[in-house]
């Protein structure tokens, strides 16, 4: 592997290994993470949550072909700290919100499980495609999985077998510096199924020993590796892959993105009964707060 260019921050880094029939994705958020983070005030055990859950959007909905296709990642929980964490990508651009009980996050250890932040929780991914079927319908996909180990990677990596029936291996840290910024990453490696190319398609078995050679070279790679702002990705996709020839292509650059707009929330807002929008209203404005970017909207009456 020829390496020209160093990618570091918010972009995806595609990964492929021919001989091994195996491809994934590297991603390291940095600057559009800390967008995303710094617009709320969140203690560390939700912004690190948070940040996982931003990584693991960034490298599923980077494997969207079409223009105008959007990943939703949203988390469905029960009795957990977290009431609702829900993540998009769509064009390029990621965006996230959490919202969670600050009373008994206070109550549970300063590192909390997976199953003390979210309870009896499901993880929820949908694809949307922006293709019509015969009867004009778009398409979409939706894999439910439960919240169960010890990670949202862990609970990705079930999801994949069960909605792709692919072998996949799943990697995400993050970790806050001492300037209280994150930074977090993410590798996503799968095992294509023989025949991928052309030939007649066969289910990939979970032994193969191609996998097996990919597999134990990729869980080799360190929480310390993904977050290390001064390793370049495809460097680090060398350090894991040397023994094989491995190949690397930088993906788009990624954004922090916010769909919320003035003109459009006023045309909700004129929906609302008169009486119902007075209501609404302080002093002639009606407030209306966007979660994901923390912005405030004043809407006249």
């Amino acid at each position: 592997m020829t390496v020209e260019t160093r990618t570091l921050f918010d972009q995806p880094l595609l990964v492929t290994i021919p001989a091994r029939h195996a491809r994934g994705r590297m991603v390291r958020l940095g600057p559009v993470l800390d967008a995303s983070l710094t617009a709320h005030a969140y203690p560390e055990p939700i912004s690190r949550t948070l940040a996982e859950a931003l990584v693991l959007t960034a490298l599923l909905g980077s494997t969207l072909k079409e223009a105008g296709g959007q990943l939703t990642l949203q988390a469905q929980t029960e009795k957990g700290i977290i009431d609702l964490l829900v993540c998009d990508f769509r064009g390029g651009e990621l965006r996230g919100y959490i919202k969670f009980d600050l009373e008994r996050l206070a109550e549970v250890p300063s590192d909390p499980s997976l199953f003390a932040l979210f309870g009896k929780g499901y993880l929820a991914i949908t694809f949307d495609h922006p293709v019509t079927d015969e009867i004009g319908q778009e398409g979409r996909y939706q894999g439910i999985v439960p919240l169960d180990g010890a990670s949202i990677a862990e609970a990705a990596q079930s999801y994949l077998a069960q909605s792709e029936q692919l072998p996949s291996l799943v990697r995400i840290a993050a970790r806050h510096g001492q300037d209280g910024q994150c930074v977090a990453g993410g590798f996503l490696m799968q095992h294509l199924p023989e025949g991928e190319e052309g030939r007649e398609r066969i289910h990939t078995r979970l032994d193969h020993p191609e996998w097996e050679h990919v597999r134990a070279l990729a869980e080799t790679i360190s929480a310390d590796e993904l977050v290390d702002s001064k390793l370049a990705l495809e460097d680090l996709a060398w350090r894991l892959f040397n023994e094989d020839e491995v190949r690397v292509a930088p993906g788009g650059a990624l954004l922090r993105g916010c769909r919320c707009d003035a003109d459009y929330l006023a045309s909700v807002i004129a929906r609302f009964p008169e009486e119902e929008r007075e209501h609404m209203a302080n002093e002639g404005v009606i407030t209306v707060d966007c979660a994901f970017c923390a912005r405030k909207f004043p809407i006249p009456l």
